[in-house]
């Protein structure tokens, strides 16, 4: 399965892009995903490459809680596309 993950800081200040946090939230990622990290205008989008067995709410759970981590929960999710051929899968989940 492929997904793209759209996390978006909740407290503070926005911070100039910098990866410091999304290298933070990739290594607390398993570590049998597959991952990409990106910047989107202050938000971080990582796409991520799962087995065909691990569906799209499993990974919303796992990332969610992931982001209950004190090192980076001032993140949170916001966004959890399922892709095909690198394209959302479903018009209401194009921007």
């Amino acid at each position: 399965m492929l997904v793209e993950l759209t996390i978006r800081r909740t407290a503070g200040e926005p911070l100039p892009a910098s990866p410091v946090d999304g290298i933070r939230i990739l290594a607390l990622l398993p570590n049998e995903w597959r991952k990409d990290l990106k910047h989107v205008t202050g938000d971080i989008a990582i796409r991520v490459h799962t087995d065909e067995e691990t569906t799209g709410a499993r990974i919303r759970a796992r990332v969610t809680e992931i982001l209950t981590n004190p090192e980076v929960s001032d993140w949170e999710l916001v966004n959890c596309r399922t892709l095909t051929n690198g394209r959302p899968e479903n018009k209401e989940d194009m921007p």
